[in-house]
């Protein structure tokens, strides 16, 4: 469904079950160049199972129209604007990569609204190399080969990933250029890596977050590798963490394993 965020439209995949105002409601928040789809089959699951379900495209990429949001905190304002247009009072957030410093961000800007909150390959300070930033906004193509290897383990992903035989790799670089290509007036690569490498507020907002805070990272990331998450678990309460055999693309290349830690952290 489209809900009118900000004056434009936000798209929200709601796995196929109609937003229920009575339910408790969560948000899949995803990375740069990715869209709702990388949620596909935690969001599900979580969407027949008693829960609304919002995994959105960001602003001004896949179905959402408006701007694409150039700051983390814009982004995070995007989201808030989300909960404040459904009339959701407080939500538990899912974030992976640069959806995980949005969710961060506005679990601590706004601790009311938020109940729990999942980080998924996330890291402080989140940098992108020079080459990588400036590969997204010269050569945005290659770049997205490049980094497709980079956020994906070099094992075969488990039956469970969208079905057997799927190339979860070739599928992720398909579904990037689709995101860039979604957009013609915005580079939303080169954008998204500059919010990433930009943001400095990490360590103080996660002493703000007064929820329960879930960390899920993969052993085999090589775009925020575990030990990069270090300084926000250090300064996270009521925290857990999970580390999955799996890339950066932990919901794709570990989906099972995704999806019961989410469920633990909500005892769902």
């Amino acid at each position: 469904m489209h809900v009118n965020v900000q004056g434009a439209p936000l798209y929200c995949y709601t796995g196929g079950r109609p937003f229920d105002a009575q339910k408790p409601t969560m948000v899949f928040v995803h990375g740069v160049l990715n869209d709702h789809s990388v949620w596909i089959l935690q969001s599900r699951w979580f969407a027949h199972h008693g829960w609304n379900v919002l995994a959105i495209d960001l602003p001004g990429q896949g179905r959402s129209g408006g701007e694409p949001p150039a700051t983390i905190a814009a982004a995070a304002a995007s989201v808030k604007g989300l909960l404040d247009a459904l009339g959701v009072q407080q939500a538990a957030l899912v974030g992976h990569s640069f959806g995980s410093l949005t969710a961060l961000e506005l679990a601590s800007s706004a601790p009311e609204r938020v109940s729990h909150l999942a980080l998924v390959g996330t890291a402080f300070p989140m940098r992108v190399s020079p080459a990588l930033l400036e590969g997204s906004l010269q050569h945005p193509l290659e770049t997205i080969r490049q980094v497709n290897v980079y956020s994906h383990a070099l094992m075969a992903p488990p039956p469970s990933a969208l079905g057997p035989g799927t190339w979860v790799p070739g599928g992720t670089q398909a579904l990037m250029r689709r995101v860039l290509a979604s957009n013609p007036t915005h580079n939303v690569f080169h954008i998204g890596f500059q919010a990433c490498d930009r943001y400095q507020g990490g360590e103080a907002a996660m002493e703000r977050v007064a929820c329960p805070t879930l960390f899920i990272l993969g052993r085999h990331d090589a775009m925020t590798p575990p030990k990069a998450a270090a300084s926000l678990q250090a300064r996270a309460r009521h925290a857990t963490t999970v580390v999955l055999e799996a890339g950066h693309s932990l919901m794709t290349e570990a989906p099972e394993g995704v999806l019961v830690a989410l469920r633990g952290l909500l005892k769902a």
